[in-house]
């Protein structure tokens, strides 16, 4: 029986992502699974870009993901069901941070979307690829 649902979307997409956390919610309905949606800023600290971010800006973006993240499950969800689900908002690497949230969450499922794949995605591998090929729980991939 599944306890926990982890969905990873990207609030950047929120049309093509609809179709994931309705699967997700519907997946977490079905065992009354707790639902946690995560979404990952990007952490730009160790890069060339990231010397022009200090620490004191990363916080704003980081409101703003959850107020983004939030609106998204509730225009999608609906505002009752909205009111059970964990928004979890990270910084780092997409697959690095859903699978660490996975382990910290006791998520017994991750849902994840996957695009077509190009040309480079099968050389390095998409999100969706590394977080299948890593997880220690089971993932579910909604094909966009």
């Amino acid at each position: 029986m599944t306890k926990t649902i982890l969905c990873a979307v990207d609030i950047n997409r929120p049309d093509e992502e609809k179709e994931v956390l309705t699967t997700a919610s519907k997946l977490a309905k079905m065992d009354g699974a707790q639902l946690d949606v995560i979404t990952v800023v990007p952490d730009f600290g160790m890069s060339v870009v990231g010397a022009y971010f200090q620490d004191h800006h990363v916080e704003p973006v980081k409101e703003r993901a959850k107020e983004l993240l939030k609106e998204m499950t509730r225009s999608t969800l609906g505002a009752e069901r909205d009111t059970a689900v964990r928004h979890v908002v990270a910084v780092g690497t997409v697959y690095e941070e859903v699978l660490r949230a996975a382990k910290l969450g006791k998520s017994d499922l991750i849902v994840i979307g996957a695009h077509r794949p190009d040309l480079k995605d099968y050389l390095l591998g998409p999100n969706a690829a590394r977080v299948v090929r890593h997880s220690e729980c089971s993932v579910y991939v909604v094909r966009h």
